[in-house]
């Protein structure tokens, strides 16, 4: 598999994470987080918006009859992402988004890729998921340390 097109896709993702942790902490949050939330989903799906028909034709209504079920449980999702980076990042520190990546390793890659997609997942993946977990054990000594 070429590795390059993964890791630019990755890249970008990570970029914009970057960018949504440095957001939230270091807004100003008054007396609802919630305010903020609402703020930042706005301006991506302002862009979001803006940026499908670059991609080809939308055709929302057909999306809907056809993906109803999967935008929902997307959008429940988005929403979970989002509400748990804000409590972590302002409450902890973005340096935490440690234990979020190892997280979503477990969830995203093993439960919805290798148990729900059965998707392929070799020795060298499983042996990366273990690090993955040394990665977490790790930090938390270090936040022992400090």
């Amino acid at each position: 598999m070429n590795v390059l097109g993964p890791l630019l896709f990755a890249m970008i993702a990570a970029l914009g994470n970057a960018m949504f942790a440095a957001g939230q902490k270091k807004a100003l949050i008054q007396e609802n987080a919630f305010s903020f939330i609402v703020l930042a989903a706005l301006v991506c799906v302002t862009l979001t918006s803006l940026a499908a028909p670059l991609l080809g034709p939308t055709h929302y209504d057909r999306e809907l009859r056809q993906n109803g079920w999967w935008a929902v449980l997307s959008g429940a999702g988005l929403f979970l992402t989002y509400l748990g980076f804000n409590l972590l990042y302002t409450h902890y520190g973005a340096s935490n988004y440690i234990l979020y990546a190892v997280l979503s390793i477990i969830t995203t890659s093993i439960l919805v890729g290798v148990v729900l997609f059965r998707e392929n997942f070799n020795l060298y993946h499983w042996l990366a998921f273990g690090c993955s977990i040394l990665t977490v054990v790790l930090f938390s000594l270090g936040n022992r340390v400090a």
